[in-house]
């Protein structure tokens, strides 16, 4: 069944404030391969003009991924999430994400589109610290895969 279009628009509250910490910046940044100084030195972001380490670019998926699980879970929309893949991310960052930030993410439907069957949902999250200030605006594509008539993949 098709996600319905009355959706789009639709705002869910801000999520709890999630503290940033060094720790989780430097795994991040290993985990992904990225050995820039900047992401695991404080001094090395100093140099660059940061208060303390950023973290890399895509970071801000763990954060927002984590808050579109609002919309995701909301049973109105009816989304069968053993049928999602994730189709496509991108940021706009107003300023790098950085250790000891407190972010809050409010997530927003964007758009639920049906292509040959599937459904494919955009949420944009858009991310504030804790004295109000953008930091990134994250879009999220999902694909809800179509059922076949056997009832698999």
């Amino acid at each position: 069944m098709a996600l319905d279009q009355s959706f789009v628009g639709r705002s869910y509250p801000p999520t709890a404030a999630y503290e940033v910490g060094r720790e989780k910046i430097r795994e991040f940044a290993e985990a992904i391969g990225d050995a820039n100084p900047a992401y695991t030195d404080p001094e090395a972001a100093k140099a660059l003009g940061h208060p303390d380490v950023i973290a890399p670019p895509t970071f801000a998926f763990s954060i927002t991924f984590k808050a579109a699980g609002q919309v995701i879970e909301d049973p109105e929309l009816g989304l069968d999430y053993s049928r999602v893949v994730h189709g496509d991310q991108k940021f706009t960052y107003t300023r790098p994400v950085r250790a000891g930030d407190r972010l809050t993410v409010t997530s927003t439907i964007e758009a639920v589109k049906s292509l040959a069957g599937n459904d494919i949902l955009d949420i944009r999250g858009e991310v504030h610290d804790e004295s109000g200030e953008h930091v990134v605006t994250a879009w999220t594509k999902l694909v809800s895969r179509a059922a076949t008539e056997d009832g698999g993949a």
